[in-house]
This record gives structure tokens, sequence and C-alpha cells, in this order.
């Protein structure tokens, strides 16, 4: 009999010594407990609570019931312009922010010069306040006074508005995102260091080519780190703020107005807490049916090397 089973005559009921056991338990992660309920599950059934009512923060909540999701969803104009930008950053930059993570730390494992050197430029960006990386890269985007527009110019090409053209901005904060993929890049690297070296030597033998040996062979072994940073990557990129609203503040047009901007606005510019409050739970219902969708396709491409079979 499992350690950890209970039998049937003691469902429901606990001897002194195991209500003793359990006492002890819960003195021991009560700061952990007062912590998620104080800062985790109280905020989020206060935000439900609100997002059923009218509150500015000044006046008490008028109850609404679900109106503020009915106007998110067929009232508001600018709703669905929110959730394509967010969808589209999220969408395209967290898989180009894997590939390139993986493919920079295949680069990092082979026996180079100075790899030690290159893995901690690598992740630098991981580690750099978010508002010290808005300013270097608003000063590369500038289109006035920007290293990027400066090379152009004395090229004698035009300059590039990056963060000042609607079509350009979306690809110059994904192109921001991909930079900052130093803590993916490290986890791939302590993965491809797991990888079996007989596998890789029989591929060689067989005649492989380097190309083959990463599809057949390295990418299929690393299967679990790649959904893992699919996985991270989705709901960090759902909640990004800092950066967007530092380079852009939403423009231009509203091109980078993301969800958690929009959010922002709602709640603190606008003092409209119930929509935003309704914004923060549709925020968080999509980041639900993201994560399940990987989790239920992971069954058809992640390979655990243990699995019975």
């Amino acid at each position: 009999m499992s350690a950890f089973s209970i039998s049937p005559k003691k469902l429901g009921r606990f001897t002194p010594g195991e209500r003793r056991n359990l006492r002890l338990g819960l003195f021991f992660i009560s700061p952990w407990l007062i912590g998620f309920i104080g800062y985790e599950l109280a905020p989020v059934a206060a935000a439900f609570y609100y997002s059923l009512n009218r509150y500015d923060l000044v006046r008490p909540p008028v109850f609404l019931g679900l109106d503020n999701y009915v106007y998110l969803f067929a009232g508001d104009p600018n709703f669905y312009e929110v959730l394509w930008n967010t969808l589209f950053y999220v969408g395209i930059g967290v898989p180009v922010g894997v590939c390139v993570a993986f493919l920079i730390a295949n680069l990092l494992n082979q026996r180079i010069v100075g790899r030690t050197f290159f893995r901690g430029v690598i992740y630098l960006p991981v580690i750099v306040p978010a508002v010290a990386s808005a300013m270097a890269w608003q000063f590369l985007y500038n289109i006035q006074y920007g290293a990027i527009n400066g090379i152009l110019r004395a090229l004698e090409l035009p300059v590039i508005p990056f963060l000042s053209n609607p079509g350009l901005a979306k690809p110059s904060l994904i192109l921001v995102m991909v930079w900052t993929q130093g803590a993916a890049v490290v986890i791939f690297l302590a993965a491809l260091q797991n990888v079996p070296r007989h596998l890789l030597e029989a591929a060689s033998l067989d005649g492989a080519s380097a190309w083959r040996k990463m599809w057949n062979v390295t990418i299929p072994m690393t299967t679990p780190i790649i959904l893992f940073n699919l996985v991270t990557g989705f709901i960090t990129a759902f909640q990004e703020f800092t950066i967007p609203w530092l380079l852009t503040e939403g423009g231009p047009m509203r091109a980078t107005e993301f969800l958690l901007i929009f959010l922002y606005r709602n709640a603190f510019v606008n003092f409209r807490m119930g929509k935003a409050s309704a914004v923060a739970w549709v925020m968080f219902l999509i980041i639900v049916v993201f994560t399940v969708i990987l989790f239920r396709s992971s069954a058809r491409w992640v390979y655990y090397g243990d699995e019975e079979r």
C-alpha cells in the first residue's frame, strides 16, 4: 500500500497524531498561505467583484452584472483592435523569440573562442532594468538622433520610422522582445548539455549532416524545454507593459495598445476600475486558453525520454 494512501476508516477524521502533524505543517507553510491569500487570491477575487460593478475609486461600486463584459465585446470601439495588437505581438514575438533563443543556445554550446564571454553578453539584457532597456532602444530607434538612422543617413539611405510608423511599431517591439531572450538561452543551454552524446555519435556514424542531427536528435530531445519556454513566454508577453509603454505609450494610432496598456489606461487614466477589472479577467482567460492549447497539443510533439511506449 502506498505511504500516502488513506484507509476508508480515516476518511473525514484524523487521529490525534495526524491532527498534530496537520497543524504543524500548516504552521510552517503559513507565511506562504498568508502571502497567497493576501497577494494572489484576494486581489483576483476583488478584480472579479469590481468587474461586475461600475467603480471609479471615489464613489461606492454600483452593481452592473455582466455589463462591463458585454460592453467590451459589443460596445467598445477599440477593444478588438487592442486584442488584435496583443495577439499579433504574442503570437509572432514569442515563437520567434524561442526559435532565436534555441539557435543562439546551439551556437553557444559549441567549442568557440570566448564562449563564456558571449554567454554573459546574451544574458545581460535579462538583468538590465526595463527602464534602462527602453531608454537604450529609444536611442537606437529615434528617427532624428537614433544610432540606426544615424548610420543610414551616413550611408545616404532613407531613415526608418521604427516607432512612429503604425506598420513598423509592433515589429520593432517584437525585436526588443527577441533581444531579451537571455533566460531562455540559458535554459536551452542546460537542456542541450543533457542531449545524449551517443545519439549524436550514432547519427554521425550514419552520415547525418549537422542539420539532420539537429532536426532528428537535438530538437526532439529538447521539446520539453521548448514547451516550457513557450508557456512562460506566452504568459510573460501577454502581461508586457513597461517597455511598450515607455517606447510608444500605445501609439502610434493605437498600433501598440496591448491589453495591459489598455487596462492601465482604463484604470488609472479614465478611472474605470470596473471595466479595467473586466479586461484583466478577459486577459486571464485568454492566457488560460493559450496554456491549455499548448499542453493539449504537447502530446503530439513533446518527447519525454523516460516515458513508456
